[in-house]
């Protein structure tokens, strides 16, 4: 599912890739700023992100040192950035079990 560019607001556009690209520390300042927070297409990239980089920090605390941790650090930090580059483009993107999550629970 994925909106044109010109449906979205630039200004949204950009959080969204922010809060993509500089998760969790980006989704914890838009969750703070009231009139971020709740622009639809901001909300539905905002909360994903942050549960992806709380996992992402977990896991690479969990296998820090050991070589999978090396291999699957770089990789991830690699996708959201990819998904930083979708949301710029005015996309929604959709991270595997992540999303369908924050969506059952009406989060996005």
């Amino acid at each position: 599912m994925s909106s044109g560019p010109s449906e979205v607001a630039s200004d949204d556009r950009l959080w969204a890739a922010l809060a993509n690209a500089v998760t969790p520390v980006a989704p914890l300042i838009i969750l703070l700023l009231e009139d971020k927070r709740d622009r639809p297409f901001i909300k539905a990239h905002n909360v994903q992100a942050l549960i992806y980089g709380l996992a992402l920090n977990v896991v690479g605390v969990v296998t820090s040192g050991v070589l999978v941790g090396l291999c699957l650090w770089p990789l991830g930090i690699a996708l959201q950035l990819y998904w930083a580059y979708q949301a710029y483009q005015g996309k929604l993107v959709t991270i595997p079990i992540i999303t369908d999550f924050v969506k059952n629970r009406g989060w996005a």
